[in-house]
């Protein structure tokens, strides 16, 4: 996967806004809260999973690595990933920060 398709996963969520804070780096937000980043110093996209528990056992499984630089909960899944568990944890990773947005926030999506 690249850059380009991860771009064009998270373009199709509802809600879902890219935001650049940096030159180098791409991220995803969805009511103001972010879901996926990525860029050019990272082989892969930092996805939110819903505990520290799920992204270790993710990480032993091999389906990830440890997210640079992000809370324990959040894993770097390679480009390298089959394309289905990729557009799956960027889905999952959606899915938690939408259902931690107020009901108003949601309503507005």
């Amino acid at each position: 996967m690249t850059r380009d398709d991860v771009n064009a996963i998270c373009s199709t969520l509802r809600g879902a806004t890219a935001a650049d804070p940096a030159t180098e780096l791409d991220s995803w937000k969805v009511g103001g809260k972010m879901f996926a980043c990525f860029g050019d110093r990272i082989d892969g996209v930092c996805v939110k999973t819903d505990s520290i528990e799920t992204a270790t056992m993710l990480i032993d499984a091999g389906a990830a690595t440890k997210a640079p630089y992000f809370h324990r909960s959040w894993v770097l899944v390679s480009f390298g990933a089959d394309p289905s568990e990729m557009t799956h944890r960027i889905h999952v990773s959606y899915d938690i920060i939408v259902k931690a947005l107020t009901k108003k926030v949601r309503d507005a999506l």
